[in-house]
């Protein structure tokens, strides 16, 4: 993210209702250059994804939002580099906290509490503007993007990334479901994708497309390297499906390669046995 500045607002081009994204300053290997919060609106705004509780961006929230009213902050999903700010935030302003609460798993930020019970399709309306809630489990079971309707313009969290793919994480994680929600995105005309991590989209229909299509060619090497294999501990598999990804991230590829192993054994397409996983079909 080229010209970005942690902390300062900066303004998304293209659109006519004012976004401007706030760059977090914890950049590291699973976040990238940091978390993509976002303010949204002229007078009556939206803060999406606050991120983790910082002292200085809290601060720099604060400047951003100014004398305006801060209605709403909206939480895509409760990971540590998501949400943990949001509290602090709504104790300041006295926004309405917006998401679903943290599934009882771990590595989920519990401080989010949300101020009501939200769901799929709820609308907020600002008057100046509209946002669309959209349950996209995948990623984790309670991940949310929203629509901002006036410009078509989907805020991604970590369901759609750019230049990088999302972690699913089971148990709670699910890849049958993520690429369901996938799928349910893709019938909508969306102009812009707004991820939680790297440069908003342009082409939101292939960008959705070409993600499908990643998970569907890691899958197939799924079960043609079982099929080589005839049978395989999972610290074994994952080098064959994942021998084009560095060292450092095998682990993270291990928790999402069991996302798919999961959903081809609800398919009847391989089974797991005593720790050793195989294909149903040779």
């Amino acid at each position: 993210m080229q010209g970005f500045e942690s902390g300062v607002p900066t303004p998304i081009s293209g659109v006519d209702i004012p976004v401007s994204r706030i760059l977090g300053r914890n950049p590291g290997p699973m976040t990238g250059p940091g978390t993509n919060s976002y303010l949204i609106g002229k007078e009556r705004l939206c803060l999406l994804d606050p991120g983790p509780l910082d002292e200085i961006q809290f601060a720099n929230f604060m400047k951003a939002i100014g004398s305006r009213k801060l209605e709403y902050i909206l939480i895509t999903h409760t990971h540590a580099d998501h949400s943990p700010a949001a509290l602090k935030i709504q104790q300041e302003t006295g926004a309405q906290l917006v998401g679903l609460a943290a599934p009882e798993v771990p590595g989920h930020d519990h401080t989010f509490q949300p101020t009501k019970i939200w769901h799929h399709d709820d609308e907020i309306n600002c008057e100046e503007y509209s946002i669309r809630l959209i349950h996209t489990p995948g990623h984790v079971s309670n991940h949310i993007c929203f629509l901002l309707v006036d410009e078509m313009l989907l805020f991604t969290g970590d369901h759609v990334l750019q230049g990088t793919t999302s972690v699913i994480l089971p148990p709670d994680g699910d890849m049958g479901a993520y690429l369901e929600s996938l799928s349910l995105l893709q019938k909508l005309p969306l102009r812009y994708l707004a991820p939680g991590h790297g440069d908003v989209m342009d082409q939101p229909k292939e960008e959705i497309a070409k993600l499908i299509e990643h998970r569907m060619k890691r899958e197939r090497k799924v079960i043609s390297s079982l099929q080589k294999l005839g049978e395989s501990i999972i610290d074994d598999l994952v080098l064959f499906v994942y021998d084009d990804v560095a060292s450092h991230l095998i682990p993270w590829a291990k928790k999402t390669m069991l996302a798919h192993l999961i959903k081809l054994e609800r398919e009847g397409i391989v089974i797991e046995e005593r720790g050793l996983w195989k294909s149903i079909k040779g």
